[in-house]
Protein backbone atom coordinates (compact mmCIF):
# COMPACT_ATOMS: atom_id res chain seq x y z
CA UNK A 1 0.00 0.00 0.00
CA UNK A 2 3.05 2.43 0.93
CA UNK A 3 4.47 1.60 -2.73
CA UNK A 4 1.20 2.26 -4.08
CA UNK A 5 0.49 5.70 -2.22
CA UNK A 6 4.18 7.13 -3.74
CA UNK A 7 3.86 5.75 -7.06
CA UNK A 8 0.65 7.77 -7.44
CA UNK A 9 2.34 10.60 -5.83
CA UNK A 10 5.36 10.01 -8.42
CA UNK A 11 3.29 11.49 -10.91
CA UNK A 12 1.16 13.90 -9.38
CA UNK A 13 3.46 16.04 -7.62
CA UNK A 14 0.59 19.17 -7.91
CA UNK A 15 -1.29 16.49 -5.03
CA UNK A 16 -4.18 15.88 -7.55
CA UNK A 17 -4.57 12.64 -9.06
CA UNK A 18 -4.66 13.26 -12.66
CA UNK A 19 -2.26 10.55 -14.00
CA UNK A 20 -1.96 7.10 -14.30
CA UNK A 21 -5.71 6.13 -13.01
CA UNK A 22 -5.81 3.05 -16.01
CA UNK A 23 -9.07 1.77 -16.41
CA UNK A 24 -10.94 4.64 -14.84
CA UNK A 25 -14.78 4.06 -15.06
CA UNK A 26 -15.52 6.90 -12.53
CA UNK A 27 -19.06 6.81 -10.58
CA UNK A 28 -20.29 3.94 -12.93
CA UNK A 29 -23.87 3.69 -14.03
CA UNK A 30 -25.23 6.47 -12.35
CA UNK A 31 -28.95 7.32 -12.54
CA UNK A 32 -28.89 10.31 -14.36
CA UNK A 33 -25.96 12.03 -13.14
CA UNK A 34 -22.66 12.78 -13.72
CA UNK A 35 -19.51 13.46 -11.99
CA UNK A 36 -15.83 14.24 -12.56
CA UNK A 37 -13.26 11.16 -12.49
CA UNK A 38 -10.56 13.74 -11.74
CA UNK A 39 -12.56 14.36 -8.27
CA UNK A 40 -13.18 11.11 -7.59
CA UNK A 41 -9.47 9.87 -7.98
CA UNK A 42 -8.14 12.73 -5.39
CA UNK A 43 -10.99 12.17 -3.23
CA UNK A 44 -9.93 8.23 -2.94
CA UNK A 45 -6.47 9.53 -3.22
CA UNK A 46 -7.15 11.52 -0.14
CA UNK A 47 -8.98 9.25 1.83
CA UNK A 48 -6.18 6.41 1.03
CA UNK A 49 -3.57 8.90 3.06
CA UNK A 50 -6.13 9.14 5.83
CA UNK A 51 -6.54 5.72 6.49
CA UNK A 52 -2.69 4.78 6.35
CA UNK A 53 -1.89 7.16 8.93
CA UNK A 54 -4.74 5.75 11.20
CA UNK A 55 -3.21 2.25 10.55
CA UNK A 56 -0.18 3.77 11.12
CA UNK A 57 -0.97 5.03 14.21
CA UNK A 58 -2.82 1.67 15.39
CA UNK A 59 0.25 0.00 15.37
CA UNK A 60 2.76 1.87 16.39
CA UNK A 61 4.24 3.67 13.24
CA UNK A 62 3.69 6.82 14.24
CA UNK A 63 6.66 8.44 11.96
CA UNK A 64 4.89 6.71 8.79
CA UNK A 65 1.54 7.81 10.20
CA UNK A 66 2.26 11.50 10.55
CA UNK A 67 3.95 11.43 7.46
CA UNK A 68 0.78 10.36 5.66
CA UNK A 69 -1.39 12.53 7.27
CA UNK A 70 0.66 15.49 6.29
CA UNK A 71 0.36 13.74 2.58
CA UNK A 72 -3.59 13.68 2.79
CA UNK A 73 -3.42 17.40 4.67
CA UNK A 74 -2.00 18.81 0.86
CA UNK A 75 -4.33 16.11 -1.00
CA UNK A 76 -6.92 17.36 1.01
CA UNK A 77 -6.25 21.10 0.52
CA UNK A 78 -5.75 20.82 -3.16
CA UNK A 79 -8.85 19.58 -3.04
CA UNK A 80 -10.97 22.17 -1.74
CA UNK A 81 -8.76 24.68 -4.04
CA UNK A 82 -10.04 22.73 -7.39
CA UNK A 83 -13.59 21.50 -6.61
CA UNK A 84 -14.76 23.04 -3.23
CA UNK A 85 -16.70 26.67 -3.81
CA UNK A 86 -17.58 29.23 -0.98
CA UNK A 87 -20.43 28.75 -0.74
CA UNK A 88 -20.29 24.70 -0.23
CA UNK A 89 -21.20 23.20 -3.38
CA UNK A 90 -18.45 20.23 -4.65
CA UNK A 91 -17.38 19.78 -8.18
CA UNK A 92 -20.63 19.98 -10.14
CA UNK A 93 -23.49 19.36 -7.70
CA UNK A 94 -23.80 15.81 -8.19
CA UNK A 95 -25.01 13.70 -4.81
CA UNK A 96 -22.07 11.82 -5.95
CA UNK A 97 -19.65 14.72 -4.96
CA UNK A 98 -21.22 15.57 -1.92
CA UNK A 99 -21.13 11.56 -0.60
CA UNK A 100 -17.29 11.69 -1.03
CA UNK A 101 -16.43 14.76 0.47
CA UNK A 102 -18.30 14.84 3.44
CA UNK A 103 -17.99 11.07 4.62
CA UNK A 104 -14.15 11.06 3.83
CA UNK A 105 -14.24 14.73 5.86
CA UNK A 106 -12.41 16.31 2.97
CA UNK A 107 -14.01 20.06 3.57
CA UNK A 108 -13.80 22.34 6.12
CA UNK A 109 -15.82 22.31 8.74
CA UNK A 110 -17.61 25.71 8.30
CA UNK A 111 -19.03 24.42 4.74
CA UNK A 112 -20.31 20.90 6.22
CA UNK A 113 -23.50 22.15 6.77
CA UNK A 114 -23.77 24.11 3.52
CA UNK A 115 -22.33 20.76 1.52
CA UNK A 116 -25.19 19.14 3.77
CA UNK A 117 -27.83 21.39 2.32
CA UNK A 118 -27.06 21.37 -1.28
CA UNK A 119 -27.21 17.08 -1.09
CA UNK A 120 -30.76 17.13 0.78
CA UNK A 121 -31.77 19.66 -1.75
CA UNK A 122 -30.62 18.01 -5.08
CA UNK A 123 -32.53 14.71 -3.26
CA UNK A 124 -35.56 16.35 -2.92
CA UNK A 125 -35.81 18.21 -6.60
CA UNK A 126 -35.00 14.59 -7.57
CA UNK A 127 -38.68 13.80 -5.80
CA UNK A 128 -36.73 12.00 -2.58
CA UNK A 129 -34.31 9.96 -4.97
CA UNK A 130 -30.65 9.07 -5.33
CA UNK A 131 -28.35 9.48 -8.57
CA UNK A 132 -25.48 7.58 -7.44
CA UNK A 133 -23.28 4.99 -9.54
CA UNK A 134 -20.77 2.56 -8.21
CA UNK A 135 -18.80 4.90 -6.58
CA UNK A 136 -21.29 7.44 -4.37
CA UNK A 137 -23.50 4.78 -3.85
CA UNK A 138 -21.72 3.13 -0.66
CA UNK A 139 -20.86 6.39 0.97
CA UNK A 140 -24.16 8.48 -0.06
CA UNK A 141 -26.35 7.37 3.27
CA UNK A 142 -23.69 7.02 5.90
CA UNK A 143 -23.38 10.75 4.59
CA UNK A 144 -26.33 11.90 5.48
CA UNK A 145 -26.67 9.87 8.64
CA UNK A 146 -23.37 11.21 9.74
CA UNK A 147 -24.69 14.81 9.61
CA UNK A 148 -28.30 14.37 10.99
CA UNK A 149 -30.22 13.40 7.98
CA UNK A 150 -31.09 10.13 8.93
CA UNK A 151 -34.67 10.53 7.66
CA UNK A 152 -33.73 11.36 4.30
CA UNK A 153 -31.64 8.61 4.42
CA UNK A 154 -34.49 5.88 5.56
CA UNK A 155 -37.18 7.49 2.46
CA UNK A 156 -33.84 6.54 -0.03
CA UNK A 157 -34.14 3.14 1.79
CA UNK A 158 -37.25 3.03 1.27
CA UNK A 159 -38.64 4.04 -1.73
CA UNK A 160 -40.09 1.77 -4.43
CA UNK A 161 -39.83 3.97 -7.45
CA UNK A 162 -36.52 4.39 -9.92
CA UNK A 163 -33.93 4.72 -9.42
CA UNK A 164 -34.59 2.93 -5.57
CA UNK A 165 -33.19 -0.30 -4.16
CA UNK A 166 -37.14 -1.08 -3.76
CA UNK A 167 -37.61 -0.66 -7.44
CA UNK A 168 -35.91 -3.63 -8.24
CA UNK A 169 -37.66 -5.66 -5.72
CA UNK A 170 -41.30 -4.25 -7.46
CA UNK A 171 -39.99 -5.52 -10.44
CA UNK A 172 -39.25 -8.63 -9.03
CA UNK A 173 -35.67 -9.01 -8.40
CA UNK A 174 -34.22 -11.72 -5.96
CA UNK A 175 -30.47 -10.42 -6.41
CA UNK A 176 -28.98 -6.77 -6.85
CA UNK A 177 -28.94 -5.67 -10.54
CA UNK A 178 -25.85 -3.94 -11.71
CA UNK A 179 -28.22 -0.75 -13.01
CA UNK A 180 -30.67 0.77 -11.42
CA UNK A 181 -32.85 0.70 -14.68
CA UNK A 182 -31.64 -3.22 -14.98
CA UNK A 183 -35.11 -3.70 -16.69
CA UNK A 184 -34.85 -1.57 -19.51
CA UNK A 185 -31.00 -1.26 -19.18
CA UNK A 186 -29.09 -2.34 -22.30
CA UNK A 187 -28.94 -6.34 -22.01
CA UNK A 188 -25.19 -6.51 -23.24
CA UNK A 189 -24.10 -4.26 -20.40
CA UNK A 190 -26.36 -5.29 -17.53
CA UNK A 191 -25.73 -8.15 -14.38
CA UNK A 192 -28.58 -8.92 -12.69
CA UNK A 193 -26.61 -10.55 -9.45
CA UNK A 194 -24.36 -7.75 -9.06
CA UNK A 195 -22.69 -6.75 -5.55
CA UNK A 196 -21.79 -3.13 -5.97
CA UNK A 197 -25.48 -1.65 -4.86
CA UNK A 198 -25.62 -4.08 -2.05
CA UNK A 199 -23.14 -1.73 -0.38
CA UNK A 200 -26.66 0.22 1.31
CA UNK A 201 -25.72 -2.88 3.67
CA UNK A 202 -22.85 -0.76 5.51
CA UNK A 203 -25.50 1.32 6.38
CA UNK A 204 -28.44 -0.78 7.52
CA UNK A 205 -25.37 -2.28 10.25
CA UNK A 206 -24.47 0.95 11.16
CA UNK A 207 -27.57 2.91 11.40
CA UNK A 208 -30.67 1.33 11.48
CA UNK A 209 -28.97 -2.06 13.40
CA UNK A 210 -26.34 0.32 15.04
CA UNK A 211 -23.76 -1.58 15.38
CA UNK A 212 -20.48 0.11 14.87
CA UNK A 213 -16.96 -0.30 15.82
CA UNK A 214 -15.43 2.25 18.84
CA UNK A 215 -12.88 4.18 16.66
CA UNK A 216 -10.58 4.56 19.84
CA UNK A 217 -10.92 0.54 20.74
CA UNK A 218 -10.09 -1.23 17.75
CA UNK A 219 -10.69 -4.78 16.95
CA UNK A 220 -13.98 -5.05 18.03
CA UNK A 221 -12.66 -4.79 21.44
CA UNK A 222 -15.55 -2.29 22.59
CA UNK A 223 -18.54 -1.91 20.71
CA UNK A 224 -21.12 0.91 19.63
CA UNK A 225 -24.61 0.23 19.71
CA UNK A 226 -26.85 3.05 18.58
CA UNK A 227 -29.52 2.39 16.44
CA UNK A 228 -31.29 4.90 14.53
CA UNK A 229 -35.39 4.76 14.52
CA UNK A 230 -37.95 5.69 11.90
CA UNK A 231 -41.23 5.42 12.63
CA UNK A 232 -41.72 3.55 9.25
CA UNK A 233 -40.80 0.43 10.34
CA UNK A 234 -41.26 -1.26 13.67
CA UNK A 235 -38.82 -3.24 13.83
CA UNK A 236 -35.26 -4.48 12.89
CA UNK A 237 -32.90 -7.37 13.70
CA UNK A 238 -29.64 -8.64 12.67
CA UNK A 239 -26.22 -9.60 14.31
CA UNK A 240 -22.57 -9.61 12.86
CA UNK A 241 -19.91 -12.18 13.54
CA UNK A 242 -16.48 -10.84 15.33
CA UNK A 243 -13.02 -12.46 16.72
CA UNK A 244 -15.12 -12.66 19.82
CA UNK A 245 -18.34 -13.98 19.02
CA UNK A 246 -21.97 -12.42 17.73
CA UNK A 247 -22.58 -9.38 18.02
CA UNK A 248 -26.40 -8.67 18.33
CA UNK A 249 -29.51 -5.96 18.25
CA UNK A 250 -32.63 -6.53 17.67
CA UNK A 251 -35.49 -3.24 18.42
CA UNK A 252 -39.23 -2.87 17.61
CA UNK A 253 -41.48 0.41 17.88
CA UNK A 254 -44.95 0.44 17.21
CA UNK A 255 -46.69 3.97 16.48
CA UNK A 256 -47.49 5.07 20.18
CA UNK A 257 -45.76 1.99 22.03
CA UNK A 258 -42.79 1.76 24.13
CA UNK A 259 -39.17 1.03 22.42
CA UNK A 260 -37.39 -2.46 23.38
CA UNK A 261 -34.07 -2.76 22.19
CA UNK A 262 -31.95 -6.43 22.92
CA UNK A 263 -28.35 -6.15 22.59
CA UNK A 264 -25.85 -8.84 22.82
CA UNK A 265 -22.28 -8.37 23.24
CA UNK A 266 -20.23 -11.35 22.85
CA UNK A 267 -17.62 -12.33 25.87
CA UNK A 268 -14.49 -10.20 26.52
CA UNK A 269 -16.00 -6.86 25.30
CA UNK A 270 -17.19 -3.91 26.08
CA UNK A 271 -20.16 -1.71 24.45
CA UNK A 272 -21.70 2.01 24.79
CA UNK A 273 -25.00 1.13 24.24
CA UNK A 274 -27.40 4.63 22.82
CA UNK A 275 -30.99 3.76 23.99
CA UNK A 276 -33.54 6.01 22.43
CA UNK A 277 -35.17 7.62 25.66
CA UNK A 278 -36.43 10.84 26.91
CA UNK A 279 -34.52 10.46 29.99
CA UNK A 280 -32.54 8.08 32.09
CA UNK A 281 -35.37 7.03 34.71
CA UNK A 282 -37.70 6.03 31.55
CA UNK A 283 -34.84 3.19 30.62
CA UNK A 284 -36.02 -0.49 31.77
CA UNK A 285 -33.50 -3.38 31.54
CA UNK A 286 -34.87 -7.09 32.14
CA UNK A 287 -38.07 -4.88 33.59
CA UNK A 288 -36.23 -3.30 36.66
CA UNK A 289 -35.04 0.57 35.89
CA UNK A 290 -31.28 0.11 34.08
CA UNK A 291 -29.35 1.88 37.12
CA UNK A 292 -30.31 -1.63 39.29
CA UNK A 293 -28.56 -3.98 36.67
CA UNK A 294 -25.08 -3.57 37.99
CA UNK A 295 -23.37 -4.38 34.80
CA UNK A 296 -25.04 -1.24 33.28
CA UNK A 297 -23.74 2.05 34.18
CA UNK A 298 -25.56 4.98 32.90
CA UNK A 299 -23.13 7.71 31.56
CA UNK A 300 -25.02 10.70 29.77
CA UNK A 301 -27.88 11.81 27.87
CA UNK A 302 -27.00 12.77 24.37
CA UNK A 303 -29.26 13.88 21.57
CA UNK A 304 -33.02 11.67 22.56
CA UNK A 305 -30.85 9.05 23.72
CA UNK A 306 -29.62 7.41 27.03
CA UNK A 307 -25.81 6.50 26.88
CA UNK A 308 -25.01 3.22 28.76
CA UNK A 309 -21.87 1.29 29.50
CA UNK A 310 -22.26 -2.41 29.34
CA UNK A 311 -19.96 -5.28 30.18
CA UNK A 312 -20.59 -8.82 27.91
CA UNK A 313 -23.62 -10.49 28.08
CA UNK A 314 -27.43 -10.07 26.51
CA UNK A 315 -29.91 -7.16 27.51
CA UNK A 316 -33.42 -6.01 27.26
CA UNK A 317 -34.34 -2.51 27.41
CA UNK A 318 -37.13 -0.55 27.17
CA UNK A 319 -37.71 2.80 26.66
CA UNK A 320 -40.30 5.63 26.16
Amino acid sequence: MAKWIEYIHSVNPDYLWMKRRNNDFGDWVPANSDTDKNLIATAYWAYDCKLMAEMGRAIGKNTEAVYYQNLADKIQAAFNKKFVKDDGTVGNGSQTCYALALYMNLIPAKLRPLAVQHLVRDIRIRGGHLSTGFVGAPYLMLALSENGQTETAYQLLLNDTFPSWGYMIRKGATTMWERWNGDTGDPSMNSYNHYAYGSVGVWIYRHALGIQLDPKVPGFKRLVIRPEIDQRLTFMDGSVETPYGAVKTSWKKSFDGPLTLDVTVPPNTLATVYVPAADRKSVMESEKPADDNSEVTFLKMERGYAVFSVAAGTYHFTAK
